[in-house]
């Protein structure tokens, strides 16, 4: 219990608040967005508010990494949190389809700086040796957050007019930027800010030494992208009024399977954990793409979010033993560079296939899993 008491601290604790905060903040609003983009004649376009976001989430992570190594973790924090609040107050004002998905841009910016400071602040205050159930705790908070506001969201939308959900996002993106104001610098030696800062070569886009753990997140993204793109649709299709059920299931065994994910990654390998997760998450797709009623819906979303959860925590604390200490900001943004190339991938050619007939969902969610199934042969072949 000592031990415990010494490894997560009190700051580990505001971390991990923070991050429950922000994922709630801009996860609030995503089970509604393609009826948003329908209202005003966007529905030909649906699947791209997700490529736009992690466009300019891409973009941003070489800056992120960089910053996050000179700069300062704590400011990059705070950073990506500050702008998720004021991005989610526009929505309400830009009805059309080019306007809607410049905020989108605009909001992905958010994630491209917030994670990777964070993941760089815990890599800083957790043991090696706790590694793994550290990345799974956090991740359990971050995931709490996306379920809690994937389901708000739903429901509110239910009582009040839409612009309410983005002003609560807003006001909880807020409440993520209060809770890092009380968090101590783990940086040793950082700069302060300078233009000179924001000079990009390609040694700061890309950290060589953690490539395997890179290529997995891509393939395992691919199909997060599918999902978080088609799920409200598909849901739909079956007769489920609440599009953001599918997540709170999806969230479910994620919460569970991070944190143990975390806990069998430390002890038993991070290539193993991940050998299962890539099997579960193309299993998990493949059943979501045949269901034809909620339960098998549902069914599929707790095998989905069972994988994805195993795979997350294996991931970033692979990519930690793996990078040098100096640069675990470059290597967490080329890690996140991977998440949002996955995602991004995944929601627009998902929503090429599905071109709003759901006869086609089934395409993109098999293909979704074949992906992941992709990440498992590399795994077992690349030493």
């Amino acid at each position: 219990m000592g031990q415990k008491a010494k490894t997560y601290t009190l700051q580990f604790w505001l971390l991990s608040l923070s991050s429950f905060l922000f994922f709630g903040s801009f996860n609030m609003v995503l089970p509604e967005l393609p009826d948003f983009m329908r209202s005003f004649g966007g529905e030909k376009y649906i699947g791209l508010h997700i490529t736009f976001f992690t466009i300019t989430a891409l973009i941003s992570r070489p800056f992120s990494g960089k910053l996050t190594d000179t700069w300062g973790r704590i400011p990059v924090m705070l950073v990506g949190a500050a702008v998720t609040a004021i991005v989610s107050l526009f929505y309400p004002f830009f009805l059309n389809i080019y306007a809607f998905l410049f905020v989108r841009f605009l909001h992905g910016f958010s994630t491209g700086f917030k994670p990777t400071g964070t993941s760089a602040y815990v890599a800083d205050i957790i043991p090696p040796n706790k590694r793994g159930e550290g990345m799974g705790i956090l991740s359990f908070f971050g995931m709490t957050g996306m379920g809690f506001g994937n389901y708000i969201g739903g429901e509110m939308v239910l009582h009040f007019p839409i612009e309410a959900l983005f002003y609560t996002s807003a006001g909880v993106a807020v409440s993520s930027v209060l809770v890092l104001l009380g968090m101590k610098e783990t940086l040793e030696n950082k700069q302060r800010f300078s233009p000179s800062l924001l000079r990009i070569n390609w040694g700061d886009i890309y950290e060589p030494t953690v490539i395997v753990p890179t290529i997995v997140m891509l393939l395992v993204t691919f199909s997060f992208g599918v999902a978080v793109s088609l799920a409200p649709d598909h849901s739909k299709a079956l007769g489920v009024d609440n599009k953001g059920l599918f997540f709170v299931y999806f969230t479910v065994t994620s919460l569970l399977a991070r944190v143990g994910g975390g806990y069998f990654s430390d002890r038993l390998g991070r290539r193993s954990v991940l050998l299962l997760a890539t099997l579960v998450i193309a299993a998990g797709s493949v059943y979501i793409g045949l269901a034809s009623s909620p339960f098998h819906l549902f069914t599929g979303a707790l095998m989905f979010g069972a994988g994805y959860g195993l795979s997350s925590p294996s991931i970033f604390a692979w990519a930690t033993d793996l990078a040098p200490e100096k640069y675990r900001g470059r290597a967490f943004s080329t890690v996140f560079m991977a998440l949002e190339v996955g995602i991004g991938m995944g929601a627009f050619l998902g929503g090429q296939i599905y071109a709003g007939n759901a006869e086609n969902l089934p395409i993109a969610f098999i293909g979704a899993g074949l992906m992941a199934f992709f990440g498992f042969i590399y795994l077992v072949f690349k030493k």
